[in-house]
């Protein structure tokens, strides 16, 4: 390939407290046997890869200098960022696109569409990657239909094997007509698994309902609480991730199971209903304090949950074969929807900053390196 320099999007936190973005050209370099070179066609701008792209910034001083944009991190967060001052990090979790390049033993992969997921370097024109972690679309699917394959799919796939792990029946999502959201509904539906989607409007109710959704509640409205509570008596569920992370969410859903677990007590204690609830938090859309208060009993907990630490507790052999049902469901099931297509430039643009960061539901920017 002639092409031996990829323009790659990368985030620098300083030790003096500044973040600088910017586009690189960085050199591919010389492939292994066992590597392949993937030409980059469409990368999804996950929540995930926001906060890291950002480090934490005060997007109020958001300014472009020369090529470059820069802004602020507060002294305060710094500390939290320690691993990662001053050293410039490849953006980009994953994506998909054509592989261009192949080492010895990778050439059946010449020509083929790939998803891949280095967890860095994705938003680059070109990715130098293992064969081994490339996962093969099927023939005629585009790059833009693969691009989420990994993070969306395999957590809620992770969500699901997590509930069976621990003997829950049922569980409650929350930014539920997100599009993690949305997947999960439809492999509820499959598995026959009760489902409580907690949303902030009547809109995204509507439309989770018009996709089947029985038990959706609106966060919003003055009664949430006493849907909450009826639709987890409707469900039986024990079990909740959630995506907002900060407030009072988790300690809302563990009261409410709570509550109806107890409604099934022939004996008074003051402890509560021994039957375990769970929450975990997989999400920072609330970048705030948790608050966990109230009357929750005895028998709960409140966790942190990330889809790549979890897979790596599997056998290779499980993450394979929840990889094959991602491949052969990437259409339906775990189809996702874009709001907007974007350049690695506009990336870098206030305007398109300010826009993806306000994190609202359903709306969701793929990343094109080649435009």
């Amino acid at each position: 390939m002639s092409q031996c320099f990829a323009r790659e999007l990368r985030s620098l936190v300083t030790s003096e407290g500044r973040l600088q973005l910017s586009i690189e050209q960085v050199p591919i370099g010389e492939i292994a046997d066992d590597e392949v070179v993937v030409r980059i066609e469409a990368a999804p701008l996950n929540p995930s890869d926001i906060l890291n792209l950002l480090g934490a910034a005060d997007l109020s001083t958001l300014k472009v200098v020369g090529d470059r944009i820069e802004a602020d991190v507060p002294k305060a967060r710094l500390p939290g960022l320690t691993a990662r001052l001053d050293r410039p990090m490849p953006m980009g979790n994953e994506g998909a696109g054509v592989v261009v390049q192949a080492g010895g033993s990778a050439q059946a992969l010449l020509g083929r569409t790939v998803a891949i997921a280095p967890l860095g370097g994705s938003y680059s024109t070109y990715k130098k990657v293992k064969a081994r972690d490339c996962l093969v679309l099927p023939e005629g699917t585009a790059a833009r239909s693969g691009a989420s394959a990994f993070v969306n799919p395999l957590t809620v796939l992770g969500m699901i094997t997590t509930l069976r792990r621990e003997s829950h029946t049922g569980l409650v999502h929350t930014a539920a007509a997100s599009n993690v959201g949305q997947m999960l509904n439809r492999l509820c539906l499959a598995e026959n698994i009760p489902l409580v989607s907690v949303v902030r409007s009547q809109a995204q109710v509507e439309l989770l309902r018009a996709q089947g959704a029985t038990h959706v509640v609106d966060s919003s409205t003055e009664d949430f609480r006493t849907t909450l509570v009826e639709a987890i008596a409707a469900t039986g569920a024990t079990l909740a991730f959630d995506a907002i992370g900060g407030g009072r969410m988790a300690a809302t859903i563990l009261g409410a199971m709570e509550q109806v677990c107890r409604r099934g007590l022939t004996t008074y204690s003051r402890y509560g209903s021994p039957l375990h609830k769970q929450v975990y938090i997989y999400g920072a859309l609330d970048p705030g304090p948790r608050i966990i208060e109230g009357d929750l009993g005895m028998a709960w907990g409140v966790g942190g949950w990330l889809v790549m630490w979890f897979l790596s507790k599997l056998d290779p052999s499980e993450v394979g074969a929840l990889r094959a049902r991602v491949a052969r469901e990437l259409n339906t099931t775990f189809a996702s929807h874009y709001t907007a297509e974007i350049s690695l430039a506009d990336v870098l643009s206030p305007d398109v900053i300010r826009a993806y960061t306000r994190f609202a539901t359903g709306a969701k920017y793929l990343v094109v390196p080649g435009t």
